[in-house]
């Protein structure tokens, strides 16, 4: 059996808290940072590219952890969105904020590749 919901959500806090102080030490480094002239080199400029990425990755799973906390006030954390199903304990332990069982997981993830625009290539020939 999973968790109890009040133990999932101080677990889901303090890694709320973690990512937001990530974002917040992420903004102030890019702040910081004096514009890249394009002289300078390619070393700023993709360091600058990698910081804006992970703030990416950890904005997303800001939001991914607010959502798990809006569930568990619905009284539904634990349940796949997708089919209503349980979650698996061992999932919802590697992963507190998932809203999906791992198979409904893996069709959205094989639905979101086939949709996928595919990246155009060079005309070489």
């Amino acid at each position: 059996m999973a968790k109890k919901p009040k133990t999932e959500r101080k677990r889901l806090l303090t890694r709320l808290k973690q990512v937001n102080d990530e974002l917040k030490h992420l903004r102030n480094l890019m702040q910081g940072e004096v514009d890249v002239e394009l002289g300078e080199g390619d070393t700023e400029i993709a360091e600058r590219e990698k910081t804006a990425a992970l703030i990416a990755v950890l904005e997303r799973r800001q939001q991914d952890i607010e959502h798990a906390l809006r569930v568990i006030d619905l009284g539904q954390y634990g349940i796949c969105e997708r089919c209503g199903e349980r979650i698996m304990p061992a999932r919802l332990e590697v992963k507190p904020d998932a809203t999906l069982c791992m198979n409904c997981q893996r069709e959205v993830e094989s639905i979101n590749r086939r949709n996928r625009v595919p990246r155009a290539t060079p005309d070489r020939w």
